[in-house]
């Protein structure tokens, strides 16, 4: 069975999640669809609007046959460990024969030849995408600047102006940095774009339909129709992100004071200070963020330190997830196609899939051998997955009860 994958947030899962899923099973001439997705912690630092559990359900109604979590590390990272942790996931379930991206550019040769390029030139960027910051630029002007500078061709400053050709280049750059021989695909993306608020006819980003939530505006019209009622339910119940919870709790740990920061990863000498300080007269999570943030980081940067925060991420640890990538593969939920892929390509397997959680310190323990250094990465990153879902549970701004160690508890979702 052809397979083609798909790295995914599905925040939520919404019309043009759905143009993507069709146009990439039709351009990779694939049969089955097989969603790395992360989990309650995304890649801009932002606890999802909904639960794990719920986006597989939607994705799962709307075609999708194998939704996989992508681990905390790599799902809450910049977009070069997103893309390393994504490609190395699919890699590991094997008989994936392609992968297929949404971007701006919709031209796969001009993608190649800027990742190429930032291959090629990576020590001489970095050098001068320092300086650049250095000079109070942020950081993604810096990098496209830099970018501009090295190459012959001026388009290669655009193609890095915009978020989903950033992540395309970096996936295309995982895929040469681990020899992987799955195929990359593109297709161009159709209305409105990554951070865009207003929709375009059908088609609302995923930042749209959260701020249409936050607002009470419904988002029915944005939402395939085969997938609106898990997403509906939740909304309705309250099992949803509330982000008052979160400043919160962001703002209880602050209160421990800068010296308790110490060892967080990607904490820079000074941001601690401004964060606590922020933290004394914030009244929202928004305000804490722009606060903190110093002129030369993004947004996305001081959301995800507040989620390495909110989880107790340390530098030292997330060195160990990083130099491994992912170590076991957490199938979230399957379709009827997808557990027949998976059925004849067990032995592809090149990491343990978990399914049932009770029994998964065996799983790692049977792989990796109970005295290996892997092992006990496998079970630190484990550790992480778990508090960040018991973590989620805090979020929500109605808890309906049940144990809050839901890893343990939820079953794999079936379409």
């Amino acid at each position: 069975m052809r397979a083609v994958g798909l790295i995914t947030e599905y925040n939520p899962f919404h019309n043009g999640h759905l143009h993507h899923l069709q146009r990439s099973k039709s351009v990779a001439d694939a049969e089955v669809a097989v969603a790395v997705m992360s989990g309650h912690f995304l890649q801009r630092g932002e606890p999802a609007l909904v639960d794990k559990w719920v986006r597989t359900e939607m994705a799962l109604a709307a075609g999708v046959d194998l939704v996989l979590e992508l681990p905390f590390p790599f799902a809450c990272n910049s977009a070069p460990y997103f893309a390393q942790g994504a490609v190395q996931a699919l890699d590991a379930l094997g008989g994936v024969e392609s992968v297929c991206f949404g971007s701006e550019s919709g031209e796969l040769g001009t993608l190649e030849g800027c990742a190429q390029l930032l291959l090629d030139q990576e020590e001489t960027l970095a050098g001068r995408t320092g300086e650049l910051l250095r000079t109070g630029v942020g950081y993604p002007e810096a990098r496209a600047r830099a970018s501009g500078e090295l190459s012959p061709s001026p388009a290669i400053g655009d193609l890095l102006a915009t978020p989903n050709n950033i992540l395309g280049i970096e996936y295309l750059k995982a895929l040469r940095a681990t020899g992987s021989a799955i195929r990359p695909l593109t297709i161009p993306r159709i209305g409105a774009g990554y951070h865009d608020v207003e929709a375009v006819g059908e088609i609302a980003s995923a930042t749209g339909i959260r701020r249409m939530v936050d607002a009470g505006t419904p988002v029915e019209a944005f939402i395939p129709s085969t997938c609106r009622a898990p997403l509906l339910q939740a909304l309705a119940e309250g099992r949803c992100l509330d982000t008052e919870s979160l400043h919160r709790l962001l703002l209880a740990r602050l209160f421990r004071g800068a010296e308790s920061l110490r060892g967080l990863y990607q904490l820079e000498e000074g941001i601690e200070t401004r964060l606590v300080e922020a933290a004394e007269s914030s009244t929202g999570y928004d305000g804490l963020v722009g606060s903190a943030r110093p002129r030369q980081f993004t947004r996305t940067r001081i959301q995800r330190l507040l989620a390495y925060l909110l989880n107790e991420v340390s530098a030292a640890q997330m060195a160990d997830f990083l130099a491994c990538g992912p170590l076991y593969l957490h199938l979230l939920g399957s379709s009827a196609k997808g557990r027949e892929f998976l059925s004849a390509n067990r032995k592809q397997f090149a990491l343990p899939l978990v399914q049932n959680y009770s029994r998964v310190r065996a799983i790692l323990k049977r792989h990796y051998g109970s005295r290996s250094q892997a092992f006990r990465v496998a079970e630190a990153m484990l550790e992480l997955e778990l508090r960040a879902t018991r973590n989620y549970t805090l979020l929500m701004r109605r808890w309906p009860g049940g144990h809050r160690n839901r890893d343990f508890f939820e079953p794999v979702r079936f379409g």
